[in-house]
Order: C-alpha cells, then structure tokens, then sequence
C-alpha cells in the first residue's frame, strides 16, 4: 500500500492551517477568525422546510437546540465536488452566486477552489468504518464518538463539528475527522463539508478548506441542480 503518499493526501489540510495555528492562543479567538459559510448549503428535497429549520441552516440557533450525532447521520457512498469545480461543471453555479453575492464568478470560483481542494475523492462510510480513496490505496479507520464543539463565526452566525475519533485502522487513516453540514442534530445528512487530521484542536481552527462531498449516486447535473435550489 502507497502509504507515505496516502498519509500526504490525508494531512493536506493540517498543512493549509499551519500559519493560522501559529498564530492562534485560544479557541474563541479562532471562532471570531471563521469565514461566513458563503459555501452552498442546504437540505433534502423531500425534507419539511421551516422558519426554524432555515434559521438554523443559516447558523441561528439556541444551544439547547443542538444534540449529539451519530456517524450513521453519514453513512454512505460520496463523491468529492472538488473534480466538478475543475473541470466546470460548477461555473452556473458560480455565475448564480455572483448574481446575488459581492463577488465576480471568476472570485468565486477561487474561494471554491481553496474550500473545496481535496484529493480524497471518494469516501465511504459503512457502520464505524470510514475509508478514504485517494491516490494510491484506499485508507480506512474506525471511528467512535467523540462530542461536539459549537463556533462562532465573524458574521454573527454559528456552526457545530460532530467530531470522530479513530480506535483502529490504518495509520495512515486521520485521527480525527469533524463534520459540518448545517444541522445540528440527529438527521440524514445530504451533503457535508469535512475537516481531518491527527490534531483535533488545530482541526478547529481550519475555516477556509472544507472538502465537500455529496452523495456518489447524484449525477454532476443533479449537483448542480442542488446547489442552484439553495
């Protein structure tokens, strides 16, 4: 197994924070260092829309609110979107964004690229197993539990990491892996952005580089459709 390479492509995001760790001295100086989530987000189609569901899409919601989450929230077969911004697939997307956004789709599509960079296109999550397929062998690792955390971000608005802790599986595999996607509680996720590494708190602190993955089954036009819905 390419497994010093495989160990590059998994700490690659560890790497992209390095500056900001340096710099950092406490957890809620951090949050205040977090990028809006200008990133498209939303929920399943056939799930009930609400006030109160949107609020807290938007990162609007009471602490009594959030409840821990278990990793069958993520079970599946996803596919990286990272490949779809390269090749263009995305560009509607971006033009939408600039329609309605501050910035050109050509900005746009730069803030993407550093958010979505990733070379773990595939992953899969079966029971307490995670693999990551990358260049060269696949890695894999079990996860258990292990809490949450809850930042704040510059705009005012918040986000919660549902955070997993490898017990066994490849060393290549990252100790820690902290999912985002915009809800804060049990529910199937549709798509989410996630954040790995062996260091949980300097995982914290990564707010510009968010590999996102939707399901493996959507097709580049049904992700496309997604991302226009929200």
């Amino acid at each position: 197994m390419e497994t010093s390479l495989m160990q590059t492509v998994l700490s690659r995001p560890l790497s992209i924070l390095a500056a900001s760790v340096a710099l950092a001295v406490a957890a809620p100086a951090l949050a205040e260092k977090a990028h809006d989530h200008d990133h498209a987000h939303g929920h399943s189609h056939d799930e009930a829309h609400s006030p109160a569901s949107d609020e807290i899409a938007k990162g609007f919601f009471k602490d009594e609110q959030i409840a821990d989450r278990p990793l069958s929230d993520w079970q599946g077969d996803w596919q990286s979107v990272y490949p779809l911004l390269q090749d263009g697939t995305l560009a509607p997307v971006m033009a939408h964004k600039a329609e309605h956004g501050d910035k050109t789709a050509e900005e746009y599509r730069a803030y993407y690229q550093t958010g979505y960079e990733t070379e773990v296109n595939r992953i899969v999550i079966d029971g307490d197993r995670v693999t990551f397929h990358g260049k060269g062998e696949p890695v894999s690792g079990q996860y258990e539990h292990d809490g949450h955390e809850v930042l704040t971000y510059k705009a005012g608005n918040r986000g919660v990491r549902f955070i997993f802790e490898k017990v066994s599986g490849d060393e290549a595999a990252p100790k820690f892996i902290q999912f985002s996607d915009h809800r804060i509680a049990p529910s199937k996720s549709d798509h989410y952005h996630l954040y790995w590494g062996d260091d949980r708190a300097a995982l914290l602190q990564e707010m510009t580089h968010w590999p996102t993955y939707y399901p493996a089954e959507l097709s580049a036009e049904e992700i496309v459709e997604e991302m226009l819905a929200h």
